[in-house]
């Protein structure tokens, strides 16, 4: 779906590896806000419930992963993959994917995805409040063009994954880009 709509401006409290820092966690907290992940290129954001989840886990995020160069062949500068979980959790299941590609952003306290309009209580689950399944083509912080899962909804009882999903998202951009060229 074609869309043009700015994405709201927030800060996300993240953890950067700094080697000056000894021990087992050297990691420092830097603020990264939407401008600094979004101004000047084109992205395609995705959004998931939860880090280590089975969906995200064994197929959304290690398909972004697989297909990130794919996206790059079609104009896309960065992939990141957004989550209500903190930078703690987001960088172990970073690092237990072997995730090297896509940029992952830790929406810890669900401020970014409530002004999406996506955040959902998940309460039957025992997650509390989360994202709803989503993605987006982002060009300079404005949507060109959305994908969202049907039945938004709190505490769904299904985790509908299709029309986010890499395979889908490239589909459109090939086409999306054919047509254009044309």
């Amino acid at each position: 779906m074609l869309m043009k709509k700015r994405i709201p401006f927030v800060a996300f409290r993240t953890r950067v590896r700094d080697e000056t820092i000894e021990g087992p966690n050297p990691y420092r907290w830097e603020v990264r806000t939407t401008e600094d992940y979004f101004s000047g290129k084109r992205v395609v954001l995705f959004s998931l419930p939860g880090a280590f989840t089975p969906t995200c886990s064994t197929r959304q995020l290690p398909d972004f992963e697989k297909l990130y160069d794919e996206f790059r062949k079609e104009g896309i500068d960065s992939v990141y993959c957004l989550s209500v979980n903190d930078a703690f959790a987001m960088n172990a299941w970073g690092k237990a994917l072997g995730v090297e590609k896509v940029g992952l952003i830790p929406d810890g306290s669900g401020e970014f995805t409530r002004k999406m309009g996506m955040l959902v209580a998940k309460d039957n689950l025992g997650f509390g409040m989360r994202s709803w399944r989503y993605a987006a083509v982002v060009n300079d912080g404005v949507v060109q063009q959305w994908f969202e899962e049907e039945g938004l909804s709190d505490n769904c009882e299904s985790d509908p994954y299709e029309v986010s999903s890499p395979q889908n998202i490239l589909e459109t951009l090939r086409t999306h880009n054919t047509a254009a060229a044309s």
